[in-house]
């Protein structure tokens, strides 16, 4: 358990040497087979253990070594987003979050996998490797931070930083067996993040434990002056008092299309929640869900779309040559890109056109905000919101590969608390029967109430675990 290994490292029980060492012995047994790793700095990581061995004040990560989403800074590391266009780029400073994990004495191990620029959701669409589900390597491993997850589920690490868009956290988690977390938007800085689209987008934890995700967002969250939206914000503090059993509302149309025994083992979750008094139970209608998928693809498209122009060979990108300006940037980009990259860069393009903006794009951005609305409503009757993370558990390598609709569809039950912003996380409750694949629990509350999740989801664990 995280909590007994972190009192063993402050008391000097263990090192964090001994601590990097035994992941080291276990990323060179297994890495080959489960590709959690873009690249492992065990060279440095080996010396900043040393270096902790002998230090006498210790931070709150004291020891425990962690893994970070290449779409991380982390300054003198390469950041490739798993893209051929940013293959070689290294990063000339260190993001926010990777600062306050060193600044709490955490062991950086290495950058992880995930899907091209954060686009997809089983990180099959990563250009520079392919990662496997530790739990069956035929299986994917959920994405985009599928790496982050594989990298917590495979045991090369304490603890993981993935970002999460539309449940990039939350569906490696799931699909994994652990647990994610994403923070109330604007709560953690992404100063340093290369997000796939800047009004979803936040960074968040990976764990074995809710331990280790509360510990971790405690870390990383505040404010910070470098990224306006975490302006005049708090800490994710300890768990919040607050009086139970909490009100949790279950809409029906969480469930509606989602697989049998996934229903079944979220439900049997939920019930034993509600017979040991923790929760009040509710079962509500909340039809404004079955517009999530079109609201937040045309949104997130045309932030994209638009924060990919500065990939051109010039600014940021592999070089160019050439005397034809237009002709050189489109080969660059033609060449570096993958097919879900160009296919997300060519409907933004075309929804924010001036042509079709208004119907499109200015439709997205007032249905969004109606979307926000309706769940705030909810959340405002209620404490909690409780369903599945996934709908299904982890396909089949390649099942999904010439299908990108079925793998959009697969986000319908984690977009809705990136698009109104509000935090939610996953817990693992079990397997199901048949494949022996995990499931996850989710977690949602109103904004700011990320504690609230933080222990719901503990209480969830217990119970799991009990």
């Amino acid at each position: 358990m995280l909590e007994k290994k972190l009192v063993e490292l402050k008391s000097g029980k263990l090192s964090p040497s001994a601590n990097l060492q035994g992941f080291l012995k276990k990323i060179g047994e297994s890495e080959g087979k489960i590709g959690a790793f873009l690249e492992v700095y065990e060279k440095e990581a080996i010396e900043r253990a040393a270096y902790l061995d002998g230090k006498k004040t210790k931070g709150e990560l004291y020891g425990l070594v962690v893994s970070i989403k290449n779409n991380l800074a982390f300054k003198g590391h390469k950041m490739t987003c798993a893209s051929k266009m940013l293959e070689n780029y290294v990063a000339p400073y260190s993001a926010t979050v990777v600062e306050k994990l060193l600044a709490q004495d955490a062991i950086i191990i290495g950058a992880v996998n995930q899907d091209e620029f954060a686009c997809g959701s089983d990180c099959s669409y990563s250009a520079l490797k392919e990662t496997s589900n530790p739990v069956n390597i035929d299986r994917v491993p959920g994405g985009s931070s599928g790496g982050s997850g594989a990298s917590v589920a495979a045991g090369f690490c304490d603890l993981s930083l993935g970002s999460d868009t539309g449940g990039s956290i939350r569906c490696p988690a799931a699909f994994m067996g652990v647990v994610g977390f994403k923070p109330s938007y604007g709560r953690v800085s992404r100063y340093g993040l290369s997000d796939l689209a800047m009004s979803f987008d936040q960074i968040g934890p990976l764990s074995q434990t809710v331990f280790g995700a509360k510990l971790a967002a405690r870390v990383i969250s505040g404010a910070d002056e470098r990224d306006s939206t975490t302006c005049g914000v708090k800490p994710i503090g300890e768990t919040i008092k607050q009086k139970l059993p909490l009100n949790a509302a279950v809409p029906k149309q969480f469930f509606e299309g989602c697989d049998k025994e996934v229903s079944a083992l979220v439900k049997k979750t939920i019930e034993k929640l509600e017979s040991k008094g923790l929760v009040n139970v509710t079962e509500i209608d909340l039809p404004v869900l079955k517009y999530a998928i079109p609201i937040y693809y045309l949104n997130v498209f045309s932030e994209f779309a638009s924060a990919m122009q500065k990939f051109d060979g010039m600014r940021y990108g592999q070089p160019w040559e050439g005397s034809d300006l237009i002709s050189a940037v489109s080969a660059v980009r033609s060449n570096n890109f993958g097919p879900e990259v160009k296919r997300r860069i060519l409907l933004g393009t075309y929804i924010t056109t001036k042509e079709f903006r208004d119907a499109w794009y200015t439709k997205a951005l007032k249905a969004r905000q109606l979307f926000k609305s309706e769940l705030e409503k909810v959340l405002a009757d209620y404490d909690l919101l409780l369903g599945p993370t996934m709908p299904f558990a982890a396909w089949k390598k390649g099942q999904n590969a010439n299908n990108p609709l079925a793998m959009y569809l697969a986000d319908v039950l984690t977009i809705p608390a990136n698009t109104a912003g509000i935090p939610a996380g996953s817990v693992p409750i079990g397997l199901t029967p048949k494949e022996k694949m995990p499931v996850g629990l989710q977690v949602m509350a109103g904004w700011g109430k990320d504690e609230l999740v933080l222990e719901a989801m503990a209480q969830a664990e217990k119970i799991v675990n009990a």
